[in-house]
């Protein structure tokens, strides 16, 4: 019987072995972190206004021209969200609220942003999937900023709700409820549990800035002119912030047409040589 036993158990032996043998079994396979987002390029340039505004207000005939812009301008509500002390900024978010005047939504968008140094995009994409924001997460839209003298990586997460066509913006407070209704849980547990949840509860609207936004072309790419009028920094009037920009997909592409467009628009006298800070002028003067 005992004899019997060991038979059956070494044959067992055996027979495992010639498994493990057969189908090359190593172990469990370590797990493989996510591999980076791969982000689109958008170049983003300012316009001096005095070379490419007339007098009341609509786009001079050479810019025009030059893009071979023909439709009249596409009209945009547009608000921020933070605390008088800007702690969603301070962290990287931005939290929009906008409506264009011929769509029937609300476009609400959260924004996670990196700042790029000296160029190396593959730093930020790093440190970016450190904190969650990879490949594998098809929630956010990833793309690199690309102004005169900066670059910025940034992660979007993009909702709509039912609106009537028009520019009318809901309340402030039904507004906020909206973005905290549809807040994504990343912002939501940002610093900590709840930690965007509160923050934005405790937060105000920053605008609304009434935009006009005009489509063109340069070397085969669909172009925007956007026009900002902002509050001014004494609160007296509006300062124009017109920026034109272009998206791609290709780094090379962005590369190539960046420099492209910067010198056609420094023959112009058009350019203004610095980075556009839109958003954080909003946030700083509402």
């Amino acid at each position: 019987m005992k004899t019997s036993l060991r038979i059956t158990k070494f044959m067992s032996v055996v027979t495992l072995s010639a498994v493990l043998l057969a189908t090359g079994w190593k172990g469990a396979e370590p797990v493989q972190a996510a591999a980076n987002a791969t982000p689109s390029y958008e170049v983003k340039l300012l316009l001096d206004t005095a070379q490419v505004l007339n007098a009341d207000g609509s786009l001079k005939s050479g810019i025009v021209n030059e893009f071979g812009i023909s439709e009249d301008a596409q009209r945009l509500s547009v608000e921020f969200f933070d605390t008088d002390s800007l702690q969603l900024n301070d962290e990287g978010w931005n939290v929009r609220f906008r409506k264009k005047e011929d769509k029937k939504n609300y476009e609400l968008t959260y924004k996670k942003r990196y700042a790029i140094t000296n160029g190396n995009i593959d730093a930020a994409l790093i440190q970016a999937n450190k904190e969650g924001f990879s490949a594998s997460d098809d929630n956010y839209e990833a793309e690199v900023d690309w102004g005169y003298s900066k670059q910025t990586l940034s992660f979007s997460n993009d909702k709509k709700t039912n609106a009537s066509k028009g520019l009318a913006l809901p309340s402030p407070d039904q507004a906020l409820k909206q973005l905290q209704d549809n807040l994504p849980g990343k912002l939501q547990n940002w610093k900590s549990s709840n930690w965007g949840k509160h923050t934005l509860a405790n937060s105000r609207v920053r605008g609304p800035v009434q935009v006009s936004k005009y489509e063109g072309s340069f070397q085969g790419l669909d172009t925007d002119v956007e026009i900002w009028p902002i509050r001014s920094a004494n609160g007296s009037g509006t300062d124009n912030i017109i920026e034109i920009s272009f998206k791609t997909s290709d780094y090379n592409t962005a590369t190539s047409n960046r420099a492209k467009l910067i010198n056609l628009l420094q023959s112009k006298g058009w350019l203004i040589p610095a980075d556009s800070l839109k958003t954080n002028l909003v946030l700083e003067r509402y």
